[in-house]
């Protein structure tokens, strides 16, 4: 077939990463970066050489030492050394070209420093950026700023509409501040009213901005639903702030089947452990999208049966790549390694087996690698 062989292309289709954090831009220690490679624990761990040993430790040295022009599983301490010379920024530059990505749709919601903006990962990248708003950052801050909480409503929806203006989608951490095992239904405005008062009362007793009522959570997706750009929603694998049992996506079955939710493309993020779940509801309700991004890094070796499961129920124009990488850029250049090889072995089987052709293969791949994204978001 023209064009080189399958395993060729997939090695060069380019990725639209529809799902990402900054890069690194500022030297740290290795205990920094050995934390980085454990998702689970938000806290400092014990023994962070541990994290070497670990399916997404492997992975590194087996997969990122030629990018640092080291050979292929390098020792964890010939891998630091070689690093620390070349610099985090250019560890950033290096890995993020590699990763043949063309756009990178970053959650602002994270922005920090010592961490990429969407202005530095263009620049490290060479790619373009483009932003998600989070919804629960806009309600902290707008919590913080506004006089009257009866004026919570009509300022959430008027900022959220400006930032839609540059925006290419909404981001919502449901996932960790509630679950999604509660009513999501549209609240109505004295509700949100009293709901905003409170909130804010509670802040001059200092307690922290975070966004937890489940009250202005729904309402601040209902917003975004109104607005109609694609609003993403973290659902299972995560640190342990969140309760893994209440992120199944089923339990958004009520929040799917609304009326007013079906015009808005959902995009359920990671998924793992429930990527079959998320599969499910990919395919029943066409507005619908998955990817498993995130745990792929953390699956190493195993990426390729999380991959092949993804690839069961949900249609192909229904699947969408990430990595979800923050932090060293190892994960996001991974990302797009361990994606590779997994499309590779796993369609190349099928192919190799007749189920699939190589032509019919190829253009599915271009669908989740970068098609999809691009439609969904109307990226230019």
């Amino acid at each position: 077939m023209a064009g080189g062989s399958f395993a060729d292309f997939v090695d060069h289709v380019s990725l639209i990463d529809h799902h990402v954090h900054g890069a690194l831009n500022a030297d740290g220690d290795e205990a920094r970066f050995q934390n980085s490679l454990n998702e689970g624990n938000n806290e400092p761990l014990t023994n962070p050489g541990d994290t070497y040993t670990t399916q997404i430790g492997l992975a590194i040295r087996r997969w990122c030492s030629g990018v640092l022009d080291l050979p292929r599983h390098a020792s964890p301490a010939e891998y630091w050394s070689r690093r620390s010379e070349l610099g985090e920024l250019e560890v950033s530059r290096r890995m993020t070209r590699a990763a043949g990505v063309s756009d990178w749709l970053i959650d602002t919601g994270l922005n920090a420093p010592g961490y990429l903006g969407p202005a530095g990962m263009a620049d490290v990248s060479g790619g373009r950026t483009h932003e998600i708003v989070r919804l629960e950052v806009v309600a902290e801050k707008l919590i913080t700023e506004i006089a009257n909480p009866a004026d919570y409503a009509e300022e959430f929806a008027q900022r959220l509409q400006n930032l839609a203006l540059g925006a290419v989608g909404f981001k919502t951490v449901l996932a960790y501040r509630a679950g999604f095992d509660r009513d999501l239904s549209r609240p109505n405005p004295a509700a949100v009213t009293e709901a905003a008062r409170r909130w804010k009362g509670n802040l001059g007793t200092g307690t922290n901005a975070k966004l937890t009522d489940v009250t202005l959570i729904a309402h601040g997706i209902h917003a975004a639903v109104s607005l109609k750009l694609p609003l993403q929603f973290h659902v299972g694998f995560g640190d342990r702030d969140l309760d893994l049992h209440k992120t199944n996506p089923l339990c958004l079955l009520d929040f799917l089947r609304s009326p007013d939710v079906r015009e808005t493309p959902i995009m359920l993020l990671h998924c793992y452990p429930f990527e079959r779940e998320a599969g499910y509801l990919a395919h029943a309700f066409e507005n619908v999208y998955i990817d498993v991004g995130l745990a792929v890094n953390f699956t190493g070796a195993r990426s390729r049966e999380l991959l092949a499961r993804s690839f069961e129920l949900a249609p192909f124009t229904k699947i969408l790549y990430s990595s979800d990488a923050y932090g060293p850029a190892e994960l996001h250049y991974l990302g797009a390694r361990l994606w590779r090889n997994a499309i590779t072995k796993v369609i190349g089987e099928w192919i190799d087996d007749d189920a699939w052709s190589e032509a019919d293969a190829r253009r599915i791949v271009e669908l989740v690698a970068h098609g999809n994204a691009r439609r969904v978001y109307a990226l230019p």
